[in-house]
């Protein structure tokens, strides 16, 4: 049985934990640096506190890539619930693009920190997948995207939204690039 101190401590370990990633994630977005000390102070914690957390940068950098990925997904159902089918993957598309137009200096660290990229890569490859195929499938049951529009495929035309440029209009560019591939996946694009 645990006592109230020890629920106390775990919930504050559990914000300062978060609170480490969102400022080690607002210094990798600004600056692309993962100075302790600058976290730790943006994260209003003691640097022995984001050591604690995370023993090296690269541990740190891999906890906000998990942890970015995994809002990627966690954000479907929400965007499901509250838009059409249709509505609900052009919204995820512009979330995913804005991702990767706003995480540049991220992108840059993970390539830098880690030598595990293959595996890294492929969990959030596969937790991509499983993003674009709840979407899929809700749009099939729609009737508004053909039954065998394939979830790598989707993804792979994605993928073009990595050579979108922050300085250009790229919300532009990424409704553009969402408008052919739905006319691709359309049930009705008349074959």
């Amino acid at each position: 049985m645990t006592t109230g101190a020890v629920n106390l401590r775990r919930a504050d370990t559990r914000r300062n934990h978060e609170r480490i990633l969102a400022a080690a994630l607002e210094a990798l977005t600004t600056s692309g640096e993962v100075s302790f000390n600058a976290i730790a102070k943006r994260a209003e914690v003691g640097v022995g506190t984001v050591y604690r957390h995370f023993p090296t940068p690269e541990a740190l950098v891999l906890a906000v890539y998990r942890r970015e990925v995994q809002h990627l997904v966690d954000v479907v159902p929400t965007l499901l619930e509250t838009n059409t089918p249709e509505q609900a993957f052009r919204a995820w598309t512009s979330h995913l693009a804005r991702y990767m137009m706003t995480k540049r200096g991220l992108a840059a660290a993970l390539r830098t920190a880690t030598t595990t990229q293959e595996e890294l890569f492929a969990k959030a490859y596969e937790t991509m997948i499983s993003a674009v195929s709840a979407l899929l499938e809700a749009n099939v049951r729609a009737g508004s995207v053909r039954a065998d529009v394939d979830p790598e495929t989707v993804l792979r035309g994605l993928s073009g939204l990595l050579h979108l440029n922050p300085r250009e209009d790229w919300p532009s560019q990424t409704e553009n690039l969402t408008d052919l591939l739905w006319k691709g996946m359309r049930a009705d694009r008349g074959d």
